[in-house]
């Protein structure tokens, strides 16, 4: 059987010794690292829009898009180094950004409100919609079905939208006058809905009652017994188990509760259905985490400060690591990695090993910015199967990005050497 013009031999030693790579990485040997400049204001979000798969038979192309202050939309040759395209200038500065590889697709959302659909080979503007206010959250969901867009505005309102046309499929006022924040499921199915630090508990929302609206009927949701939610994050591997960090009600410490999220049928239709599988008290000597990710169907990741800390869904502390000199500022994790980014002007590097019981991760390498003397840190980091980008914030305000492409010999006589 052959994969393209390669045989699956051929793959498997070219993406085992990527992965050698990725784990040693030795600057120049086995990446190649550059600067890439070109918006004149800060970036506020980067994603990937190229589909991430590995090909080693030279094809292989990394595509990031990126929005701005400077009020354009641009994408990225990660490997070239170079500017595909830039929207032009638009009415007001970009604050956020969803993208959608397969159908090669980037949203956009300016600080107005206005929300702009792209194609992302050329640039081309597709469909535009406009928000009453401005938006607090935009999450690209890939529906089995069909793909669509929930959109929150700052007065707390959730839009349901098509893509790439952008036609309104419905619109929900989930926490009236407070900005809401959102996470779709793996799967899609469902959507979580949130307001920081309020009374309110948080919602989960079926998404299938979003798109397919019952005339008078709100659609299926369910409030969780928790308040002061933080964060949240969902377990990868499963479809809908949700991990919850919170406020415990009995002495305000802070715990990350996991539900198992499910429908039922009743008279009316169909009822969400939660149940609570697990919850764990956080060390009170631990600051309180600003980033929050899932690996696997078992594992949370936190970020609090300069360190990162392993948690089982039971509360087993697995790891911690402080291999940063500043605040860590983003995190990154697949099946694979872990990736961080911090004001030290570094990313760390992190591989998993799934031999055991529970996944272990071990610590690798630094892959290092610029000078201190013009930049201020990293504030983003991103991947694909070939490469890792960084946003690198300059001290006079603007952001440049880091990328850094992995060498792979390509063809059968070099990936054997």
């Amino acid at each position: 059987m052959t994969l393209g013009t390669q045989t699956w031999k051929e793959y498997y030693l070219c993406r085992s010794e990527l992965e050698f790579r990725m784990e040693s990485g030795r600057p120049e040997k086995d990446f190649i690292c550059k600067a890439i400049a070109g918006h004149d204001g800060g970036i506020d979000e980067l994603a990937y829009i190229s589909t991430n798969e590995c090909r080693f038979d030279g094809q292989e192309k990394s595509v990031v898009c990126t929005v701005s202050s400077d009020s354009t939309v641009r994408a990225w040759d990660v490997q070239e180094g170079t500017e595909v395209w830039s929207s032009p200038l638009q009415p007001a500065a970009l604050v956020n950004l969803a993208a959608y590889p397969q159908l090669q697709l980037v949203v956009t959302v300016d600080k107005r409100g206005l929300i702009k659909t792209w194609k992302a080979e050329n640039g081309r503007e597709w469909a535009s919609f406009s928000l009453p206010t401005s938006s607090s959250a935009l999450q690209a969901c890939d529906h089995p079905e069909t793909p669509f867009l929930l959109v929150a505005s700052a007065e707390g309102v959730m839009y349901a939208l098509t893509v790439p046309q952008l036609q309104l499929l419905s619109w929900t006022s989930v926490f009236p006058s407070s900005p809401t924040s959102l996470l779709c499921s793996p799967d899609g199915q469902w959507v979580f809905a949130s307001t920081q630090d309020s009374d309110l508990g948080p919602k989960v929302f079926y998404t299938q009652s979003l798109l397919c609206v019952v005339e008078d009927e709100p659609p299926v949701s369910t409030t969780l017994p928790v308040l002061l939610t933080s964060r949240a994050c969902w377990a990868p591997d499963e479809t809908a188990r949700l991990m919850v960090m919170h406020r415990n009600s009995d002495n305000m410490r802070l715990a990350i509760t996991t539900y198992e999220l499910g429908t039922k049928q009743s008279r009316k239709g169909v009822d969400a259905v939660v149940q609570q599988i697990a919850s764990f008290l956080l060390p009170d000597t631990m600051m309180p985490p600003h980033l929050m990710k899932g690996h696997g169907s078992q594992v949370v990741l936190l970020v609090s400060g300069l360190e990162l800390v392993l948690f089982t869904i039971q509360g087993l502390q697995l790891a911690a690591f402080q291999d940063h000199q500043k605040p860590i500022t983003s995190m990154w994790v697949d099946q694979s990695r872990v990736l961080t980014a911090s004001f030290d002007l570094s990313l760390r590097v992190y591989m998993w090993n799934k031999e055991n019981k529970f996944p272990v991760l071990k610590s690798c390498y630094h892959l290092l910015g610029g000078s201190h003397r013009w930049a201020s840190g990293f504030t983003h980091v991103e991947s694909d199967s070939v490469s890792i980008v960084g946003v690198e914030a300059r001290s006079v305000g603007t952001s440049i990005l880091r990328s850094y492409c992995f060498n792979v010999q390509h063809g059968s006589d070099d990936c054997v050497d």
